[in-house]
């Protein structure tokens, strides 16, 4: 009499399963990636844009672009450390 039934261990590594646990790994893997690319709030890539402001200000000497740059500062500086000098858009 032939058991048309599968083994334990054959459903657990069955190619179904495997793809639903695939699935799973690789959404969690995209939810992390997006939650690390769309966080303006980290303080660090705060830092980082600024940074890259003030150097493109300084090609520019845009004084409207520096009142811009001196406000992002003021808040940068208030939640966040290191802290960043103000510039003189003077």
């Amino acid at each position: 009499m032939v058991n048309n039934e599968m083994s334990l261990p054959w459903k657990l590594t069955s190619p179904k399963n495997k793809s639903k646990i695939f699935l799973i790994i690789l959404s969690g893997i995209l939810l992390l990636i997006l939650l690390v690319l769309f966080s303006n709030f980290s303080c660090g890539v705060q830092h980082m844009t600024i940074l890259n402001q003030i150097n493109s200000y300084q090609e520019t000497l845009d004084p409207e672009f520096c009142e811009v740059i001196v406000e992002k500062i003021d808040l940068f500086n208030d939640s966040c450390e290191p802290y960043i000098e103000i510039l003189d858009c003077g």
